[in-house]
Order: C-alpha cells, then sequence, then structure tokens
C-alpha cells in the first residue's frame, strides 16, 4: 500500500487519541501474518498504541526502555542511547560524538544517569514483571510517532541485536525525512503517514495529552490480564 503524504492545513487531526491510532494500525500490522508475534511498547506515548495492536493480534506486550543520551551542553542532540535489558546496550551516534570531541568513555559516564531512570521507570511500571524473550519471535515496536527518530533507530538496533526473527516498525505518524531511513533498518514498516512539515507529532493528534505514570501502569496492568504471557 502506497505510503500516505499529509500536511498539516489539508488533515488537521488523523486520530482522535492513541488508541485510535493503534486501531488503525492494527489492521494493518494483522496483514502482514506475523509468526510469533510480540509487541514492544516505547513508553509513555506508545503503550495505549500498542495495547491495541497486541489485542488485535492476541500478542504478549512489553516494553522497550530506551533514554537518549543528550549532550551535556545541548540536551536534545543525542550522542546516543541506552536500551534496557539483562545486558543494557549503548548505541553512538559516531558523527555527533567525533564532531563534540566525546570518547566512549565520556559517553557511557552520561549513560549511567539514563541507566538509573530506566531502572526507577521498569520497577514503575513493570514491578517484578519479567521481559518476555525477543529471540525467535516477530518483534513490533510500537511508537505513538515519530520526528527524529534517533531512539526509535537505537531500539532496532537492539531488537535485531537480541535475534528477533523478524523486526517491524508500526507507527501512526512519522516525519517524511526520517522515514526511508527506518525502513532501512528494518524488515519492515507500517506507516499511516509521513508529513512534509511535521513540526510536532501532536498536532496530528485531537487529543494528545502528556500520559501520566499511573495511566500508563493502569494501561498495562488491563492488557497483561487479557493478552498471552508468552
Amino acid at each position: 500500500m502506497p505510503r500516505r503524504q499529509v500536511t498539516a492545513v489539508e488533515d488537521r487531526f488523523l486520530f482522535r487519541d492513541r488508541a485510535d491510532a493503534g486501531r488503525q494500525l492494527a489492521d494493518r500490522v494483522a496483514m502482514l501474518d506475523l509468526q510469533k508475534p510480540l509487541v514492544l511498547a516505547l513508553p509513555r506515548g506508545g503503550v495505549p498504541v500498542a495495547v491495541e495492536i497486541a489485542q488485535v493480534l492476541r500478542a504478549p506486550l512489553d516494553l522497550l526502555l530506551v533514554r537518549k543520551l543528550g549532550l551535556p551542553w545541548q540536551p536534545e542532540l543525542a550522542v546516543g542511547a541506552v536500551l534496557d535489558g539483562d545486558a543494557p546496550r549503548m548505541v553512538i551516534n559516531a558523527d555527533i560524538a567525533q564532531h563534540a570531541h566525546m570518547n566512549e568513555a565520556d559517553i557511557r559516564r552520561i549513560a549511567e544517569a539514563q541507566l538509573e531512570e530506566i531502572a526507577h521507570r521498569r520497577r514503575m511500571w513493570l514491578d517484578q514483571r519479567a521481559h518476555v524473550p525477543i529471540e525467535g519471535r516477530s518483534a513490533i515496536l510500537v511508537d505513538d510517532g515519530i520526528a527524529t527518530g534517533a531512539s526509535v533507530r537505537a531500539a532496532l538496533d537492539a531488537v535485531k541485536a537480541r535475534k528477533a526473527a523478524r523486526t517491524v516498525l508500526a507507527v501512526p505518524v512519522v516525519a517524511d525525512f526520517v522515514a526511508e531511513a527506518l525502513r532501512a533498518a528494518c524488515d519492515e514498516a507500517v506507516f499511516l503517514a509521513t508529513p512534509q512539515d511535521l513540526a510536532s507529532v501532536g498536532m496530528y493528534y485531537r487529543d494528545f495529552h502528556q500520559l501520566r505514570d499511573d495511566e500508563v501502569k493502569r494501561m498495562l496492568s488491563q492488557a497483561w490480564d487479557t493478552l498471552p504471557a508468552q
């Protein structure tokens, strides 16, 4: 199916909320006929989207916790990312690291604080719940939108490193200039819209409120009550 290019002028709101976006995505993902699907949400925003996909596929749902490693003097510019797991994985943006004159030891010092935040969020949202093994499964990585893609690229690398049989990226709205690179980084990409002027992801949602931690935990608990564990 050809990708849909939109502008904010012609289509102000594509989705009522994240759940609506998830239902629309789920219809497309279901057409892929994936074997042993596992839905991986990037919190917070990816959780309500992923819940809808997991319900349609009747697939296990898990979180992939990733934190951007911003430069100390320019936090919004990612020199890399660090991801949760039995063996946490760090991905470095070599071009930015070189330009910023930062070596791996410098970046690891930045990563330490982010790993502490990941551990805090894992306790808060997952409690003692173990991660679902990725190896051998069709891993579907889900977020509510992508403007730059730095953290998502790192997450895809981590999923591949954990030996997923197939990597799928499912996101409602993705900036056009990063869409092609993300397609090349996975086996299958499902995007509902790729606007050329994506100033912010929220402008394509009627309701794009900041999700609270208790909302995320409630959504996950309700989903886990009805979804397969493995």
